[in-house]
């Protein structure tokens, strides 16, 4: 991916970003002011802007909610995602919930399957979309790749490929996963009708995730331009998955970069070698590109890894479980020693440990003295 590439992926992520930090890069880069950046929409663009939905379903509870799902399926991410003909052993047994969003022609669906799902028969016909399919847990086998027969992702796994034509599959119980689908005109050419496999954790593939989910959360409130802004990032971000790596410079991809720190922030609150370092090297950056990408959230990476563990340490003081002490507090989520970590709470929250876990549970057992060794 070329400097010049990274560099419109940036302002892209930054349009998409919806804070003030756009006015900011607009004078900071010297930009036309608004409403002077490019020409008015016309009609077929504007129409095309409004082609977004997102769509969250759980057929677990309820029977008959496989024939809701297609109905809401259909009118909310359309025609161009229709999903394939199932099996009966897998209709009459489909427990699966997740969500879906589209941005005009791309999709991204997330699947919680606790029961197997298998295509009926063979799909046939011409599919010009790339799919990235990418596994956390259990194992989604996909069919019909001329020449090399089934591939099966298995949990950790990603696959992405073009291959001209729909595909069926089959999914294991208990399979959590994302897919990704793109029209084949983005960057069909450089896959040219061949699959790239890989482990989840690249770099490359934790901040498509991480945009992934953030056009999810966003896409029905964006604006026309915000949605076209979302749509370029994730193009652009499928582009560097298939590539594999990013050149050697800043990536500047502020959003997504910020939020695949966060979401591996979250994951490691506990393991002593957490800090900016270790998180700019398992997204192949810089700490102080990381640094930069964390300015939209008026924070330093350093603040927010300590704030999100003195968070998870006042939901401990509320639990009702076991109440732990402040010194195993302060050692479970990694704080120096527990003076260090009472400074650190009372400066968050107001109140020190001790006072927080007895105003939070009222009643006798609130009142029960709090262990501050």
């Amino acid at each position: 991916m070329s400097f010049q590439s990274l560099t419109r992926l940036s302002e892209h992520a930054q349009l998409y970003s919806r804070n003030t930090l756009a006015e900011h890069l607009r004078h900071e880069r010297a930009l036309p002011p608004r409403g002077k950046e490019q020409p008015a929409m016309n009609g077929a663009k504007v129409e095309a802007a409004a082609a977004v939905g997102a769509y969250s379903f759980d057929t677990t509870a309820s029977a008959g909610a496989y024939d809701t799902l297609l109905a809401k399926w259909d009118s909310q991410i359309g025609n161009a995602f229709r999903q394939p003909a199932y099996t009966r052993d897998t209709t009459d047994d489909f427990r699966v919930k997740g969500h879906a969003a589209r941005v005009l022609d791309a999709a991204i669906i997330d699947v919680d399957s606790a029961s197997a799902i298998q295509t009926a028969g063979t799909p046939d016909g011409r599919e010009e979309q790339v799919r990235l399919y990418l596994v956390r847990r259990g194992a989604w086998t996909l069919g019909e790749v001329p020449d090399r027969g089934e591939h099966t992702v298995a949990s950790g796994e990603f696959l992405l490929r073009h291959i001209g034509r729909p595909s069926s599959f089959r999914v294991a119980p208990h399979t959590t996963a994302k897919i990704v689908v793109l029209p084949a005109a983005t960057c069909g050419s450089l896959l040219s009708y061949r699959s790239i496999v890989g482990p989840a954790d690249t770099a490359e593939v934790r901040l498509l995730t991480a945009h992934a989910q953030t056009v999810h959360d966003t896409v029905t409130g964006l604006s026309p331009a915000g949605v076209q802004a979302a749509h370029s990032t994730l193009i652009e971000l499928a582009k560097a998955v298939v590539m594999r790596k990013f050149d050697d410079v800043e990536p500047l991809l502020a959003l997504s970069l910020a939020q695949a720190a966060k979401s591996l922030t979250d994951s490691h609150l506990t393991d002593p070698e957490l800090s900016p370092a270790m998180l700019a090297g398992k997204l192949n950056t810089s700490v102080r590109t990381l640094q930069r990408a964390f300015v939209a959230s008026g924070e330093s990476v350093a603040t927010y890894i300590r704030n999100r563990r003195l968070e998870e340490a006042r939901l401990a003081l509320t639990a009702w479980s076991r109440r732990l002490t402040v010194s195993e507090l302060a050692a479970h989520w990694q704080f120096a020693d527990s003076s260090h970590f009472i400074r650190a709470f009372k400066k968050r929250y107001g109140q020190t440990p001790a006072e927080y876990a007895r105003s939070t549970r009222p009643g006798p057992r609130g009142d029960q003295e709090f262990d501050t060794s």
